[in-house]
């Protein structure tokens, strides 16, 4: 059977929705951040970077988000959630399944270290660090969350989910880039998104996962 080890207010989330989604029975394995807000030491006994998610399955180790997904899928999915190769759909799943670990995820990264860089130093450098972070925002980080979050708009405006007409796995690859932006980037204003975002909490599985999972904070 496989384990989640899932830590709190994280991207292993969308582990516990796929399980649900597919009627895998799994296991949990929680773990706490700290202080610092950074994941336990404890996870490093189960992967050498120490990060969530990660799954084992047996003696088989696999971390990555993208990666456990396309295990999960290739081993149990029995094809669900996944359009049919040689399909637009299965072009498009493609694409969004790598996007959202990598150009989606970079500036709402750069924006929660701008975040960190206003709110942690000493309070006699702090004006001088928002200074520099404010610089950081608008010459990098907010031109390009626009250009990304219009991007997500502009696809849910020509269909309802981002492979096409279908629910798949890239829509909740994509759920974690679209509920952070829309908690700290500006995304909360586009009709689309946000319609998107309703429609996929109220989905039974996503529900299930946070039953399994606990309270999910991804401000």
């Amino acid at each position: 059977m496989i384990t989640v080890h899932h830590l709190d207010n994280s991207r292993s989330q969308r582990i516990l929705w796929l399980l649900e989604e597919l009627g895998l029975p799994y296991d949990i394995k929680a773990y706490k951040r700290g202080r610092n807000m950074l994941a336990p030491p404890e996870l490093k006994a189960i992967h050498p970077l120490g990060k969530a998610p990660v799954i084992t399955d047996g003696a088989l180790v696999v971390a990555e988000t993208g990666a456990i997904m396309d295990y999960i899928l290739t081993t149990y999915g029995q094809g669900r959630l996944v359009p049919t190769i040689g399909s637009e759909a299965r072009f498009h799943y493609t694409y969004w399944m790598y996007y959202a670990e990598g150009s989606a995820m970079t500036p709402l990264l750069l924006r929660l270290v701008t975040s960190g860089i206003r709110s942690r130093p000493p309070w006699l450098i702090r004006p001088i660090a928002a200074g520099i972070a404010n610089s950081v925002d608008d010459l990098l980080v907010t031109p390009n969350l626009k250009v990304h979050i219009d991007f997500w708009e502009d696809t849910l405006t020509r269909s309802p989910w981002f492979a096409g007409d279908t629910f798949s796995a890239a829509d909740i690859m994509m759920s974690f880039p679209l509920e952070t932006a829309a908690s700290r980037a500006g995304a909360s204003v586009k009709p689309h998104i946000m319609a998107w975002l309703k429609t996929i909490h109220a989905r039974p599985a996503y529900c299930l996962a946070l039953e399994r999972g606990g309270p999910y904070i991804y401000a």
